[in-house]
């Protein structure tokens, strides 16, 4: 059986990191919100590829988001989740950047 998620890290460095990831089907993020030592974490993520039932994007306030496809978030402030994944899968670019 395949895991759940799938992540491919691009980049890492001190401030930016950059994911692909994949989650199949069958699963879901609950509410949660990042922590971090220092400083305030933002979050673009790019939905790559929607899957056909279910994945939904869930924050409590975005900075802005594009049609559900390109959302800015502050993870660190705001609890976000991902309703389960029902049929087929949800990939995602995410930028993670850390400010001082």
């Amino acid at each position: 059986m395949p895991a759940n998620v799938t992540t491919r890290i691009l980049l890492r460095s001190k401030r930016l990191n950059i994911y692909l990831v994949r989650y199949a089907q069958g699963h879901k993020v609950v509410p949660h919100v990042d922590m971090i030592a220092q400083g305030r974490l933002y979050k673009l993520n790019c939905v790559l590829k929607k899957p056909k039932a279910g994945g939904e994007f869930v924050c409590e306030k975005n900075v802005f988001n594009l049609f559900g496809r390109v959302i800015l978030f502050r993870p660190d402030l705001y609890q976000h989740r991902v309703s389960r994944i029902e049929r087929g899968n949800r990939w995602l670019l995410s930028f993670a950047l850390t400010a001082r």
